[in-house]
């Protein structure tokens, strides 16, 4: 009870969440605490008693990459929806992670600001797209990131983008779970605000016509090997379409596992298992997970 009143004062507070509610792929198990801290101050003071009591916690964006086990989490989990607030800075923008993507592409569009548009179509927080360094069209958050904001250790510290370690689909913050992306300056340029609305429409209009936006997804599953499409490949296996349980194969993109009905992170993963033997058997390729696996 004490925990209890604890985040609930610090923050909006759910006891009876689930994982399907807080992912796209819509699978998981319920949640301890799931807790939304009203500002910046009230994070700090939650991460800091969580660890105090060591209760596992884990900072969520929109669930756009995880996948989540059936079993419950006896946790909490963090989403940044309050801490979502902007402001420009000498051509840059300072945005907090909690801040929706899609939402910032067109604020920034408004302004005539160039840099997010390859990223307008990804479902995702800001800070979840730095987490993964995530990308599209040839273009990363590497490519804009000047700086992260990141709360360690109860203290707040600016990262460069060197330090942040940026690879392909990864960066830093892989490597300390209890580490808080709080905030970003992102580099713009200026440009025609219809050139860039148009730019966005023509990639979202791409997505909806290459991607299985219908069903509940985690976007990509595999990181798209060396000279070589991921996709190609579970295409090459004979997999599109591939169905296990409630998981499919999507039949419009093979290198999205969707949920068709009633599917489970166990399941998603003996498919992604599956596909990984059939891929370094035929052709001799060891494809990588690109979404995250948690509590399995």
């Amino acid at each position: 009870m004490e925990t209890v009143n604890f985040l609930s004062s610090h923050g909006d507070l759910r006891l009876d969440a689930s994982f399907k509610d807080i992912t796209t792929i819509k699978m998981g198990g319920k949640i301890k605490y799931l807790v939304s801290p009203f500002d910046l101050n009230r994070l700090k003071l939650i991460v800091t008693y969580l660890k105090e009591e060591m209760i596992p916690f884990k900072v969520f964006g929109r669930g756009s990459n995880m996948i989540c086990g059936s079993g419950d989490y006896d946790g909490c989990i963090i989403r940044l929806d309050h801490i979502n607030h902007y402001h420009f800075d000498e051509g840059m923008v300072c945005v907090e992670a909690g801040m929706m993507v899609p939402r910032l592409a067109n604020v920034l569009s408004s302004q005539g600001l160039s840099g997010l548009e390859f990223a307008s179509g990804i479902p995702g927080t800001i800070g979840g797209l730095i987490y993964m360094n995530a990308g599209a069209y040839k273009r990363s958050m590497m490519d804009i990131v000047d700086s992260v904001l990141v709360l360690i250790d109860g203290e707040l510290k600016w990262l460069s983008n060197e330090e942040v370690r940026f690879s392909y689909r990864h960066s830093i913050f892989h490597d300390h779970n209890d580490w808080v992306i709080v905030a970003a300056k992102l580099h713009l340029v200026k440009d025609d605000p219809e050139k860039i609305r148009e730019l966005m429409a023509n990639r979202l209009s791409r997505r909806r016509a290459t991607q299985p936006l219908d069903k509940p997804s985690a976007g990509s599953c595999f990181k798209n090997p060396d000279n070589d499409f991921a996709w190609r490949l579970i295409e090459g296996i004979g997999f599109r379409g591939y169905r296990y349980n409630g998981i499919m194969v999507s039949d419009k993109h093979p290198n999205f596992i969707v949920n068709n009905g009633g599917g489970n992170a166990e399941d998603f993963i003996a498919t992604a298992n599956l596909i990984q033997a059939r891929v370094k058997n035929q052709y001799d390729v060891d494809l990588k997970m690109e979404v995250e696996i948690f509590n399995c």
